[in-house]
């Protein structure tokens, strides 16, 4: 599954503008509608968590925010604090045109504003971050066998026409892991107090566009062959570069999967879809020396990233789920004695 800084300039106040004494205000006596009162601390800790001071309402004397107010917002059902769902056209909206240059030739930075695609996905990792206990395992594995079963499809007649890549084979194999370890395809229901069990895959696919980062889901993934996983997988590619993805496909995803090998990274720690238990981070496939049938071989090596809300998903279930992955992609003929 794929964070600008901002920059922040003091400003200066020239001696002549300075208000006498008894008219400057004091730090926390602005009006409420202008800024929330609270200390400097909390205002600080307020930003580390992502929390919006405006939307609080302070249980401290004469309605100063505390602490306690902060980290309570935190700990509000996923679905209360993300709001209302964005349109269609703020989610697949283009990205302004144009940014602020903030000086002339030779400029030393570049401000634009903060909209659309990559607004909505940073709110939803900041509060995924901070509402679940993630847990990383990571699996490196020799692939070569599923590298060479790809290879032979190409010549498969009952493939003609579809382009079937690692991702694909990874997605099936999450599919089938999923069936023996049910418990990561589930959801935290804070509001009821209950989790929920999908007997379903909806699965989603982190794609990195100019607009920032999409997360289309690929519904009832589980009842697809792998031509049919292939084809969709296509589709949502397609779609994310053209700038096409629908809003309704952006939602109701229950697991995720990240291919960060893409970019020529080994492994990471993704950070979950907010509401889903796991996602899997495919880092890239790399030649190296690696043991094989008793002796060392130029082998095709890939590591898993599997990062869990550790309320829902414990390490062995987790560990569990990512072996059974790498037992598919090490030897797809383990399929056998799974299904």
């Amino acid at each position: 599954a794929g964070v600008p800084p901002a920059d922040m300039a003091p400003a200066a106040v020239a001696p002549a503008a300075v208000a006498p004494a008894a008219e400057l205000p004091g730090p926390d006596l602005a009006p409420a509608a202008a800024r929330p009162r609270s200390t400097p601390p909390v205002r600080a800790l307020a930003r580390v968590l992502g929390v919006d001071l405006s939307h609080l309402t302070g249980t401290g004397p004469t309605g100063l925010i505390t602490r306690e107010d902060v980290r309570a917002q935190l700990a509000r059902p996923a679905e209360e604090l993300a709001g209302p769902e964005p349109s269609a056209e703020e989610l697949a909206g283009p990205e302004p045109s144009g940014a602020t240059q903030t000086s002339g030739p030779g400029l030393r930075e570049t401000r634009s504003p903060i909209r659309s695609v990559r607004k909505h996905t940073a709110a939803a990792m900041v509060r995924s971050a901070f509402t679940a206990p993630h847990v990383t395992e990571f699996l490196t594995i020799d692939v070569t066998p599923t590298m060479e079963l790809i290879e032979s499809l190409k010549t498969n007649r009952s493939f003609q026409g579809v382009r079937i890549g690692i991702l694909a084979v990874v997605a099936k194999a999450l599919c089938l892991a999923v069936a023996r370890n049910p418990g990561v395809n589930t959801r935290w229901d804070e509001a009821a107090g209950e989790i929920v069990q999908f007997h379903y895959v909806t699965l989603g696919i982190a794609a990195a566009t100019p607009r920032g980062l999409l997360v289309p889901n690929i519904p009832d993934a589980d009842g697809l062959c792998l031509a049919d996983l292939a084809t969709a997988l296509a589709g949502l590619t397609e779609a994310a570069r053209a700038g096409t993805t629908s809003a309704a496909s952006l939602r109701g995803g229950t697991i995720s999967i990240t291919n960060v090998g893409v970019f020529g990274i080994d492994a990471g720690t993704p950070i979950l879809n907010p509401g889903e238990a796991a996602i899997l981070a495919v880092g890239g496939i790399r030649r190296q020396p690696w043991e094989h049938n008793g002796r060392i071989a130029l082998r095709q090596v890939m590591t898993l990233s599997l990062s869990f809300d550790h309320r829902l998903v414990d390490g062995e279930q987790g560990a569990r789920f990512l072996v059974d992955i790498g037992t598919i992609l090490a030897d797809p003929a383990m399929v056998l004695t799974m299904v």
